[in-house]
């Protein structure tokens, strides 16, 4: 498995690893982001120390992160005219008998409504399986992330459960939902 080479097109996107010569256009789309909405959307946020130097160590961190299958991080490109729209990413929680990861998502919220997200992560699951020999994939959700639910559910996964205090965030151990999708 070539994990820099993997990729997927659809009709309206590109979804691939970052590249160095990607910054620019990185940078203008988080700069482009309108003001937050919900405690899940980050809105605006402040790029001033993302420096070229510092996205090509971010490019080379996803690279060493990939070789060593402890995360597959992708970007999301509109192929009409390569805006970057988001990305999303696969963290493996075990391999062996398990072949067990979890996925992340985010488009920047001024590409919302567009069925941006449902065609990424579509396509990313199908690269979760075929390119990098996932069986089980997760999504791990707010309770209150309608939008993040739906999506899953738009994509063909299933919820599973709650689970109690699980991830540490907002200042605290929350529940997340657990939503599933196995290899066919």
């Amino acid at each position: 498995m070539n994990v820099f080479a993997t990729s997927s097109e659809t009709e309206r996107l590109i979804i691939r690893p970052l590249k160095v010569a990607d910054y620019h256009n990185w940078l203008a789309e988080f700069e482009s982001r309108s003001a937050s909405s919900s405690r899940h959307d980050e809105g605006k946020i402040d790029m001033s120390e993302c420096t070229e130097e510092w996205f090509d160590q971010l490019v080379k961190k996803h690279q060493e992160l990939a070789s060593n299958d402890i995360a597959h991080v992708f970007g999301i490109f509109r192929k009409a005219d390569h805006k970057h729209l988001g990305m999303v990413d696969f963290s493996t929680l075990s391999r062996n008998d398990f072949q067990w990861g979890r996925i992340g998502y985010t488009i920047h919220n001024q590409h919302w409504k567009k069925g941006y997200g449902k065609e990424a992560v579509k396509a990313a699951l199908n690269m979760a399986f075929n390119d990098l020999n996932f069986h089980r994939i997760e999504a791990h959700i707010n309770l209150d992330n309608i939008p993040s639910i739906k999506l899953a559910e738009s994509t063909g996964m299933k919820f599973e459960c709650m689970r109690k205090g699980f991830i540490y965030e907002f200042g605290e151990w929350t529940d997340h939902l657990i939503y599933y999708l196995n290899s066919k």
